[in-house]
């Protein structure tokens, strides 16, 4: 059995793509999932299977959101240990005065290249910050998350991949969650 976290982008947001996650656990289990659990509104979920392919059971779960649901609900599937390398290779936590509330990991669906750093041309959002590690993105926003035209639109945009970001504490949640499973 292999645990996946399945990581959905704009539900339950501003009233859009509204999912109960009571409703979301049920559709689940019933096409085979199993130890469903969901981490806040957001669209955190582990599931546990067979398949071992995080491809093939984000393709299936985004499909089974659109016939239960009618949303076209982009998903980025991730295992530990890729939460794990989120706190092992996050450059920003070796600064010596940080925010945490300003970091953030875009996790994306695709492994990237060191150079994709350049398509992202950072430089014109200075002062925030960003550091490509495989299927991650770190970054650092000066002001904050709501106040940055580096978002998740953006980087799907230029990197042509889905996305999907999480606030630091989320990430180290998941990986507790991931821990006690």
């Amino acid at each position: 059995m292999t645990t996946h976290l399945v990581l959905l982008r704009g539900i339950n947001v501003s009233g859009h793509n509204m999912i109960k996650m009571e409703a979301l656990k049920t559709t689940l289990e019933a096409i085979g999932f199993e130890n469903v659990q969901t981490y806040i509104q957001s669209g955190n979920v582990f599931v546990d299977t067979e398949e071992e392919n995080a491809a093939a059971v984000g393709f299936k779960i985004k499909q089974e959101i659109f016939k239960a649901f009618g949303h076209e609900v982009p998903v980025v599937v991730i295992g530990k240990a890729d939460l794990e390398a989120c706190l092992k290779n996050n450059p920003f936590l070796k600064e010596v005065v940080l925010d945490i509330k300003k970091l953030y990991v875009a996790f994306v669906s695709t492994i990237l290249r060191s150079d994709n750093i350049n398509d992202l041309k950072i430089s014109q959002f200075k002062p925030d910050e960003a550091s490509i590690d495989e299927n991650k993105i770190y970054i650092k926003y000066a002001v904050g998350a709501g106040k940055t035209r580096f978002d998740q639109k953006y980087i799907e945009k230029k990197l042509n991949v889905t996305a999907t970001i999480r606030n630091w504490n989320t990430v180290t949640q998941l990986l507790q969650l991931f821990d006690e499973r």
